[in-house]
């Protein structure tokens, strides 16, 4: 899978921009504030709906503009498809697939797949959990596009519940109250099934990814004094250990684990009029050998980390058929040359690999292809 052509309107700093490309490396060089970066962001964006670098869509739009476009023609098994999204701001974006309308922006997701490596990846394992939740659902979703619809619904969910719950939190003092007490059970209905359905997928993809990162920090942190590296689901939910001490995480045990736990903490979700149980508290437990990524990692071990969990996600991708369009976006002059080596030399053979950088010494000699000068021509 590659892309052959990029368009954008009103896309970050550009009024209009025609990039042909082509299979192989393509490395966007430029120094900073010039738009190399939102080129490839683009490209992402078009694979995720979502932006590696910010959270809300509008900042996406060129200041002035009311919405952007992003269209890409992309190239799978020697056929093309044109895919398209409308951003809007304040209202819902639309998406087409050849000019034909799809019934939800969303639908887009899953139609072109990218792994993206970025200097923000290092939050990966020094930030929150909600940083670790969001890799393991992007790539849930990449897998499984249908994910998104189930995710959305389940946020949906847990902010009605929360809203509900807050509702109580100055009446605690009167007695049960069979209105709150019927529209809680039905969003606990809806919450149980949303989430272990989640929690049940993201349990599966961690151990699909656990040999492959462990195999790719192997080879990125090469002759480092630690490389066994591990990752485990850590979910908020946790059925009881079955006979054998083993914890089964299927959907409907998970269910039962579920409910039983949002009974055990009722009280006190409505005292802190918040829901305190579900996987939007769920944690990605990172380790290299015995010790946490997080807190014990030197800044090189974190950086190998962050890498071989892309590593990973690429290499899940590709077994699944498609091979991913790889974005490296400022990530070489963060690394040095060993680490810039032994990631060059484990994507070199990528379909399509797309790089910036700030200038052509920092692209390893064995990424060669096209260099591409950007230099900012209009105000942001």
């Amino acid at each position: 899978m590659h892309v052959s052509h990029l368009t954008l309107h009103s896309f970050r700093s550009y009024d209009s921009l025609e990039v042909p490309l082509s299979r192989g490396v393509t490395a966007f060089l430029g120094s900073n504030g010039q738009g190399k970066t939102n080129i490839v962001e683009a490209v992402d964006y078009l694979s995720r709906l979502s932006s590696h670098r910010v959270a809300a869509d509008a900042p996406l739009v060129k200041q002035g503009a009311a919405s952007a476009v992003v269209r890409a023609a992309v190239v799978k098994e020697g056929r093309t498809a044109v895919l398209e999204v409308e951003i809007n701001p304040g209202r819902s974006n639309r998406a087409r697939v050849n000019k034909s309308p799809l019934p939800r922006a969303r639908d887009l997701v899953g139609l072109m797949r990218t792994v993206l490596f970025s200097p923000e990846d290092l939050a990966l394992v020094k930030g929150d959990p909600s940083e670790r939740r969001r890799f393991l659902d992007d790539l849930m979703v990449l897998r499984a596009p249908r994910m998104a619809g189930v995710k959305a619904d389940y946020e949906r969910v847990l902010k009605q519940r929360n809203a509900l719950l807050k509702t109580s939190l100055g009446d605690r003092r009167r007695g049960p109250d069979e209105h709150f007490a019927g529209t809680l059970a039905v969003w606990d209905d809806q919450l149980v099934r949303l989430g272990a359905e989640i929690v049940t997928v993201r349990a599966g993809l961690t151990d699909e990814l656990g040999p492959l990162l462990a195999d790719a920090y192997a080879a990125v942190a090469k002759d480092a004094a630690r490389t066994e590296a591990t990752v485990t689901y850590q979910p908020a939910v946790v059925p009881p250990a079955g006979p054998q001490g083993a914890t089964t995480l299927d959907r409907a045990t998970v269910e039962e684990a579920f409910r039983a736990e949002l009974e055990r903490r009722r009280d006190e979700e409505r005292q802190r009029g918040l829901t305190l149980v579900g996987p939007h508290r769920d944690e990605l437990a990172l380790a290299v050998g015995p010790l946490p990524v997080k807190g014990y990692a030197s800044h090189g071990e974190s950086w190998s980390y962050a890498l071989a969990m892309r590593l990973a996600c690429y290499d899940l991708l590709r077994a699944d058929g498609d091979d991913p369009i790889l974005i490296l976006d400022d990530v070489f002059a963060e690394l040095d040359t060993d680490r810039r080596d032994r990631l060059a030399e484990r994507v070199a053979d990528a379909e399509q690999v797309l790089v910036t950088a700030a200038v052509g010494a920092d692209v390893p000699s064995i990424l060669d292809g096209p260099r591409v000068q950007v230099r900012r021509e209009v105000d942001p």
